[in-house]
């Protein structure tokens, strides 16, 4: 009867201190493989925040560079990695671009997000409505 309250009190303890589990983190813009393909030179800046998603980062001495960063830890003890895509322009046109980011993992997340929240929860509450009427 003793080691019920012990063994409940070491659950207890241990549960908040992230030694049992430590949840998954992703920070920064999520690149899709397919949107970086579509970059070509020549584009404005208006079409390349069309395809990529605002920047993270803005540099005001820097007008003519977007970054954009992303950050991934895994596991309990996991080293969290830092990869950062930065696109040039020249004039206001896409020059170039270089860096790396997370192609698979974020479509590996889009598609868990998706499983867990659904493709788009407000079209499919609009579609029950009608489907209602």
């Amino acid at each position: 009867m003793r080691t019920l309250p012990l063994l409940l009190l070491a659950i207890l303890a241990t549960s908040g201190c992230g030694i049992i589990y430590r949840q998954p983190l992703y920070q920064g813009n999520l690149l899709d493989a397919t949107a970086v393909g579509q970059l070509q030179p020549g584009m404005d800046k208006r079409q390349v925040m069309t395809v990529l998603g605002t920047p993270s980062v803005q540099d005001p001495f820097h007008q003519d560079r977007w970054d954009y960063a992303a950050a991934q830890r895994t596991g309990r003890v996991g080293k969290t990695e830092v990869k950062t895509l930065t696109v040039y322009f020249k004039d206001g046109v896409l020059e170039r671009w270089e860096g790396d980011y997370f192609p698979e993992q974020d479509a590996q997340l889009a598609d868990q997000v998706v499983k867990e929240f659904g493709p788009n929860l407000a079209k499919d509450k609009d579609k029950e409505r009608r489907r209602r009427r």
